[in-house]
């Protein structure tokens, strides 16, 4: 039984990014569709879908995509590896890095909440 794929327009629509984008993660290696047709057009299945989404998360927190690519190799590790230390240690401090990400984000947006509410005072 093969598994089911999703061509790029499809992915785009579930994932919000743009076609462009997911060519780029193509070319650079960051995730590449599992399959392709015969006349070339990516095919991504769930797996595939789910990398994405999880670079998804991580592009509003401002991570690169070299801290992106390094998520996803301990991800991939971890997957062969589950009790490795050094793997979650290394999985620690990037849930350690997306937690104060996400506590300056959180800031950011209190501070344009203010400021909108000031601008309504005006």
């Amino acid at each position: 039984m093969q598994e089911e794929t999703a061509r790029i327009g499809e992915v785009t629509e579930r994932t919000e990014l743009s076609s462009r984008t997911l060519r780029h993660y193509d070319e650079i290696g960051l995730v590449t569709p599992s399959a392709r047709t015969e006349g070339g057009f990516r095919l991504y299945t769930e797996a595939d879908i789910a990398r994405i989404l999880l670079i998804r998360r991580m592009k509003p927190l401002g991570f690169t995509l070299d801290e992106m690519r390094e998520l996803l190799d301990v991800v991939d590790a971890l997957a062969a590896s589950p009790d490795d230390v050094d793997l979650r240690k290394r999985l620690g401090a990037i849930r350690d890095e997306t937690a104060e990400r996400r506590d300056k984000l959180s800031r950011q947006v209190a501070m344009a909440d203010e400021f909108i509410e000031k601008l309504s005072h005006v």
